[in-house]
């Protein structure tokens, strides 16, 4: 924090081991909660990841390496949305419509994947391209899965707003029916 405490804290690697219920300094602040990476969300979004810099390494390996840019893109806006949901930038920035560009990119992903996938595995006989083109497989897949439950996710939130919604709009249309009834 600034302004640096005059004292120096411990090392918290000493002998007698960190403390419980501190944080360890260094780089394992950035890195994500152990319980995020064990949800479906947190293992989706390493899968997406891992595959998408996978099939980038395949493409990168290949005799021409025409499709890259996807699988980096898609590997580095994983990683984004990874770290994003971790440290909870949702609740943080509420400007903006989270889910909607996580579905977004998932959709799009899912789309472009399947297509150069298609692409790698038809009209290259490389092997690089045909293992790029088998990740690309496979990141379709879960690209696809992830946006189904965002899907859901989106969907059943919509519903519970729109049911409240309806039983305002029907109270309030029952009171204007009872208030032209007694006029008459």
């Amino acid at each position: 924090m600034w302004p640096p405490d005059s004292e120096p804290e411990p090392d918290p690697e000493s002998a007698d081991g960190p403390r419980s219920g501190r944080t360890v300094p260094g780089l394992r602040a950035l890195l994500p909660a152990r319980a995020f990476l064990c949800s479906l969300k947190g293992r989706l979004l390493l899968a997406e990841s891992g595959l998408s810099f996978i099939a980038f390494i395949c493409y990168v390996a290949s005799s021409a390496s025409a499709f890259l840019t996807v699988p980096l893109l898609e590997f580095l806006l994983a990683v984004y949305f990874l770290f994003a949901d971790a440290m909870q930038l949702n609740d943080k920035w509420q400007g903006l419509c989270w889910p909607m560009m996580d579905f977004l990119r998932c959709v799009t992903a899912a789309l472009i994947y399947f297509v150069i996938s298609i692409t790698a595995v038809a009209k290259y006989s490389d092997g690089a391209y045909k293992a790029a083109g088998v990740f690309g497989f496979f990141a379709t897949i879960v690209f696809a899965i992830d946006f189904y439950l965002i899907f859901n996710e989106v969907a059943k939130f919509l519903k519970q707003g729109d049911s409240g919604n309806e039983t305002t709009a029907h109270r309030t249309e029952e009171e204007n029916s009872n208030s032209d009834s007694d006029s008459d």
